[in-house]
Parts: C-alpha cells; sequence; structure tokens
C-alpha cells in the first residue's frame, strides 16, 4: 500500500470524525511540524477545493413517505358526498317552465291561425262566422282567375326586384364605402340604416305626409323655390303613386346594407392589398374582386328582399292603401280589403294561404342556401 493511499484513508477517518471544515482553515504548510500531517493538509485543501461549487448531494426521500406527508399537510375532506358541480341540468321540468310560455304563445298564435286559415279557405262564410258552407276549392279556383290578385301577386314582384336592384348597386356600393371608412358614416348610417330599424308604418306616414297634394313638404319646397309646375298630385296619379311606392322600396335598403357591410368585415385585407400592388384599380378591385366574393350575400340579399316585400303591407296601405284604383296594391293589401269588406271571410283566407305557401317555398330556398354557404365554409 502506497503512502498516498495511506494518507487518502487517514483522511477519510478523519473526515468522518471532524468534517472538511477542519483542514480548510489549514494555515500554510510550511508551519506544520509533522510531515505526515502536511501531507494530509494539502490532501484535504485539494479536495475541498475541487469539491467547493459543486452542490450537496442529498439522498431523496422515500416516495411514500413524501406522499404520506404531503397527504397530512393536505386539508382533509369532509366524509360523505362528493363534491359536486354547483351547476345542474335543468331537467324536464325547468325545460317546461323556460319553454312553455313560447310554445303556448306560437301554439294560439301560429298554429291555431294557420289551422283557421285552412279550414276557412275551403269554406263560403262571413265576418261573423256564423252558418259555414264548404264550398270545397271553389274559392282557389275565383283567387287564381281574379285579375287583382294576380295584378297584387305581380307588384310584389316588382316592388321585390326594383328593391333587390337597388340593394346589389346602390347598398352594395354604400356598404363597400363605409367599410373604407369613408367621411361622413354616421350621416349615411343614420340617412339609410335607421329608417329600416323604425317600425315601417311610421316611414310610411311621413312619406304621405311629405307628398300631399297641396300642403306637402316636397309641392311647398317646389312652390317656395319658383318651380311650382313640378308640384304634382303624387299619390293621387296611379303612375305616380306606382312610382313613389317603388322609391319607398328603393330606400329601405338598411337590410341589405348591414348585410354587406358585416360579411366585407370578413374578407381577407391581404388578397386586396395584393391586388393593389398589382395595379388594380379602385374600380377594378370593386367590380371584379369584391362584388364576386358577395355571392353568398347576393343570395341572402334577395331572397330576404322578397320575403320583405310580402310583409309590406304597412308601406303600401300607410302611404297609398293600395291605391288610386288598385295600382299600387299587393297581396297584403289585397287580403285586408277582402276581410274586412265581410261578404266572403273564406276567399280571403284562400288567398292568404297562397301567400303563405309562396313565402314558405321562399324561406326554404333561402334555408337551403344558408347550409350550402355553411357547409362551403
Amino acid at each position: 500500500m502506497g503512502k498516498r493511499e495511506v494518507l487518502e484513508r487517514r483522511l477519510r477517518v478523519v473526515e468522518r470524525e471532524y468534517g472538511v471544515s477542519l483542514f480548510c482553515g489549514i494555515e500554510p504548510m510550511e508551519e506544520s511540524r509533522d510531515e505526515e500531517s502536511r501531507d494530509i493538509g494539502r490532501m484535504a485543501q485539494e479536495r475541498h477545493q475541487s469539491h467547493r461549487f459543486r452542490p450537496k448531494k442529498v439522498r431523496p426521500r422515500d416516495r411514500r413517505a413524501e406522499n404520506d406527508m404531503q397527504s397530512e399537510r393536505a386539508p382533509k375532506r369532509r366524509s360523505g358526498r362528493r363534491d359536486r358541480p354547483l351547476t345542474r341540468r335543468p331537467g324536464l321540468r325547468g325545460f317546461a317552465i323556460f319553454f312553455g310560455p313560447l310554445f303556448a304563445f306560437y301554439a294560439v298564435f301560429y298554429f291555431f291561425s294557420f289551422l283557421f286559415l285552412i279550414r276557412t279557405s275551403f269554406q263560403d262564410v262571413s265576418l261573423s262566422l256564423r252558418n259555414a258552407i264548404d264550398i270545397g276549392w271553389t274559392n282557389y279556383r275565383l283567387l287564381i282567375e281574379d285579375p287583382r290578385f294576380l295584378d297584387a301577386l305581380k307588384n310584389n314582384f316588382v316592388f321585390a326586384g326594383a328593391s333587390i336592384l337597388a340593394a346589389m348597386t346602390i347598398g352594395f356600393f354604400m356598404a363597400v364605402g363605409l367599410w373604407a371608412g369613408v367621411r361622413g358614416r354616421a350621416f349615411f348610417y343614420a340617412a339609410f340604416l335607421l329608417p329600416s330599424l323604425m317600425p315601417i308604418a311610421l316611414v310610411a306616414s311621413v312619406f304621405r305626409t311629405m307628398l300631399e297634394a297641396r300642403f306637402g313638404a316636397v309641392n311647398e319646397f317646389l312652390r317656395n323655390v319658383g318651380l311650382e309646375a313640378l308640384a304634382q298630385r303624387w299619390l293621387v296619379d296611379p303612375d305616380l303613386a306606382y312610382g313613389v311606392i317603388i322609391i319607398m322600396f328603393v330606400y329601405l335598403i338598411g337590410l341589405p346594407l348591414l348585410y354587406y357591410t358585416s360579411n366585407l368585415a370578413l374578407i381577407n385585407t391581404s388578397v386586396l392589398e395584393s391586388a393593389v400592388l398589382d395595379g388594380a384599380g379602385p374600380v377594378r378591385i370593386m367590380y371584379g374582386m369584391l362584388y364576386p366574393l358577395m355571392k353568398n350575400t347576393h343570395k341572402t340579399v334577395t331572397l330576404s328582399t322578397v320575403l320583405i316585400s310580402f310583409r309590406a303591407f304597412d308601406i303600401v296601405f300607410f302611404s297609398t292603401g293600395g291605391g288610386p284604383a288598385g295600382a299600387t296594391q299587393i297581396t297584403g293589401t289585397y287580403v285586408y280589403n277582402f276581410t274586412t269588406s265581410g261578404t266572403n271571410v273564406g276567399f280571403a283566407s284562400a288567398a292568404a294561404v297562397v301567400v303563405l305557401l309562396i313565402s314558405l317555398v321562399v324561406s326554404a330556398v333561402q334555408l337551403r342556401i344558408y347550409r350550402q354557404a355553411g357547409a362551403d365554409q
């Protein structure tokens, strides 16, 4: 056994008994009297320098004991029931309480009305609903042969066509301008979007007051500026009244404007930036890129406008009343006039059923287009 091995063994014995710190404070080796002690001190200093920056190794505890300690520190749960979430499913009783009034409302005002229309459309009955006589399909045959109903149905589609044309041209152009941040956005929203959100009866009444022949605002303005020859009887002449109704339908394009504005916000602007870098002008971007991208919106605007034309009773009734001489009459005013006359409520019910079926077909087509658009996305 060599001298170094003997020294290392003695050093380990000293370390077990006194620790390394005894030799870390040893002064220079020359002061030691014993050569062996000097060598042991030197080795202790070398070992201390080599292990100086190493972390002290700690023997890992037993995992089982550590888990036991953590379980003891953790707060104990109450014995018995398990923890349950605060929210619970409503169940059948909650569903009935929440949706019961809604179903009752629909059952009274929709299902009952629909069944009443179907039943009375096959009867000859007055407004008192007494002494009804079953006449089969006679009311439907007379309805198809009535030229006034066909004219009213034609007016529905003419007014809807004018509104669709205005929405897909003027409305689209205005929506692009508002989306691009044109000045006067608040004015355009107030002038075109706000009337569509207001009661249509109020808007039609304002138009009727403005277009009165004697004291209307339009004729008074023309007289004050020296254009008295242009003052007309706007709501009395059949042709002028027809044009006034078309103007009102064109003016109420707030809903299509809202459709276009909301869908333009979803367009990826990087495509437009690439087109601008390639040298595309504003007209090219608008009609060559933005207009085709709004394909699904065009379909939505078209079908929704057709449905609105069948619910445009307020526009016609509060402006022209369907006149003069039935020139501006639509299906809504046609059914209303026959119902209030009281001669044959069954005939008016047959007309209402036909209009309802047309609206359901248009709604089914619109729903199918929505589903196709969602599948494409």
